[in-house]
């Protein structure tokens, strides 16, 4: 196993939890990063990942991913790297785990319509929807409202793609409550989190893709870096088939992916001359992240998928149809609160702004499932136009 390099995040060394809790973290042998990724693992926002969009909206098929599933395959890729620069992995896990939890039904076509109808009100923004979930919403101890996170789990997923100059009402609120440095960069195992976010849906949004007819072999391998993972997966496996072969080119492209992060990140971290967690915070930039050649690479792919697989037009389509679902919803709750399933809470504000971001709290809790049955409920079987 490899040594914590004194970079790292280091539980003992946090910063420590908003609420004091009875026992401190002596209760049993898990450390405070460990409890943590455990309190992520049993939530109800957690849970509900399963029927959220990754890519395909309500799939017909049990084989394509979801939120839940793309968390899972985040946090395995995010573990390999951390435990391959003496990171922290346990906090590594915990952000990849949790970095989604704010998304709401339908991914990023559901947002699109939150901020929208939030547009007034401060918007809508899904990363900061999940300090907003974690802090607040999720409400699973009798003593303090949240899951209590640590402040170092907060820090990352609120700059887990770097500092936030101008954070919205959501992430400001949070920040007011347990100030997160927000103008300074994250931990590396923070940062870790976020490249690992980008491989893991980068590749496995190829193989949804594929699966789902969506994308060709032949279109792929117009893309440089896939045609290059190709020639060695064939090279490797002479005379099979190629419908065998398309996991293994998956397989191999994260795998590359992965291995350049590394080496990267070795190198970018030597010549930063960081020491410590504080001297990663302020080294003023990204350490850890892809070479040159290869996010050059990355962003061709990501050109190629956004032309071919998320603009295609059955995609196009199906967003259109969430987004109308979502403002219907919203229109629906904001004329009349008593529609929500429990109501109107008591001792929520009616007025503005609080109506409409409860009513947001609401929505963006929905799976994909739930949505549809509550607008086929007030709406019949078509979202309004």
């Amino acid at each position: 196993m490899t040594s914590p390099a004194p970079y790292a995040a280091r539980p003992d060394a946090s910063r420590g939890r908003l609420h004091a809790e009875p026992g401190g973290e002596t209760r049993g042998p898990r450390d405070m990063f460990q409890r943590d990724r455990d309190r992520i693992i049993h939530s109800i926002a957690f849970r509900r990942l399963r029927h959220k969009t990754q890519v395909f909206i309500a799939p017909d098929g049990d084989h394509y991913r979801v939120r839940l599933t793309h968390s899972l395959e985040v946090a395995q890729i995010g573990r390999t790297i951390a435990r391959a620069l003496g990171l922290n992995e346990d906090l590594t896990e915990a952000l990849c785990l949790a970095h989604d939890i704010g998304h709401p039904p339908f991914g990023h076509a559901g947002e699109d319509a939150l901020k929208a109808a939030m547009a007034r009100q401060g918007g809508f923004d899904h990363n900061a929807h999940t300090l907003r979930t974690l802090m607040r919403l999720e409400c699973p101890y009798p003593r303090f409202p949240g899951l209590n996170l640590s402040w170092d789990m907060l820090e990352g997923l609120a700059k887990h793609n770097g500092p936030v100059v101008q954070p919205g009402w959501a992430m400001a609120d949070v920040d007011a409550l347990f100030p997160l440095d927000l103008r300074d960069w994250p931990s590396l195992e923070a940062q870790v989190a976020a490249i690992a976010d980008d491989i893991a849906y980068d590749n496995h949004d190829i193989d949804d893709g594929l699966r789902a007819g969506l994308l060709t072999l032949d279109q792929l391998l117009e893309v440089p870096m896939v045609a290059a993972c190709w020639a060695r997966v064939k090279g490797r496996h002479p005379g099979i088939a190629d419908a065998r072969l398309l996991r293994e080119l998956v397989r191999d492209q994260i795998g590359v992916m992965v291995n350049d992060v590394i080496q990267t990140a070795r190198a970018t971290i030597a010549d930063s001359g960081v020491r410590t967690v504080d001297d990663v915070r302020q080294a003023g930039r990204a350490l850890i992240g892809f070479s040159d050649e290869m996010a050059a690479a990355e962003r061709v792919l990501k050109r190629f998928m956004y032309a071919q697989l998320y603009h295609h037009a059955d995609q196009l389509a199906a967003a259109d149809r969430a987004r109308v679902i979502v403002a219907d919803l919203f229109a629906a709750y904001r004329a009349d609160p008593a529609l929500m399933a429990d109501g109107w809470p008591e001792g929520c504000d009616a007025d503005e702004p609080d109506r409409s971001r409860h009513i947001a709290d609401f929505i963006a809790g929905m799976t994909d499932r739930y949505a549809e049955n509550r607008h086929f409920a007030l709406f019949g079987g078509q979202p309004s136009s």
